[in-house]
């Protein structure tokens, strides 16, 4: 949905360049007042467009979890190429919670996808999440990668920062 909404953001912003860019270029010099202000016109109409555009977000790295309980025990994300693993972290231990598919942004700003687990991998972990898919969200101002957790019958949003 956060697509479809980005993607509409971006088609009517381009929409509402060309329509000022086409509204500049349609009238004639009738004087040579008129004529200065559509050059003005048009000259602001090429720095807007210009503006150096937003580039979607790069989450490939390593990503913590920023709302942890003190008791130690926390989880850590990895994201590489097409794949997010995220493992629960422990002083001296670390145990697999989720591998799956990762779809990187295609547009600037919010983001998120479902990661299909790798239910092969995780069937072996005791931690590991029993869901064959996950929703996971990133969220541009805040730099911040968030997701639904659940263990022992208790489910938590996981919040996360690059390392």
């Amino acid at each position: 949905m956060k697509q479809l909404r980005s993607l509409g953001v971006v088609a009517c912003a381009f929409a509402l360049c060309a329509t000022l860019a086409a509204c500049g270029a349609s009238g004639k010099d009738v004087s040579s007042s008129a004529g200065k202000s559509q050059a003005t016109s048009q000259g602001s109409a090429a720095q807007e467009s210009s503006a150096p555009v937003e580039q979607p977000a790069n989450l490939d790295g390593k990503w913590t979890q920023t709302n942890a309980n003190s008791d130690g025990m926390r989880m850590d994300a990895e994201i590489a190429g097409d794949t997010i693993t995220v493992n629960w972290v422990q002083p001296d231990s670390t145990s697999l919670y989720w591998v799956g598919s990762y779809e990187a942004p295609t547009a600037a700003g919010d983001w998120s996808w479902t990661s299909k687990g790798d239910t092969e991998k995780m069937a072996s972990a005791l931690l590991a999440s029993q869901d064959d898919a996950k929703e996971f969200h990133y969220t541009a101002a805040s730099d911040e990668i968030s997701f639904q957790a659940s263990a022992m019958g208790s489910t938590v949003t996981v919040r996360m920062k690059r390392q």
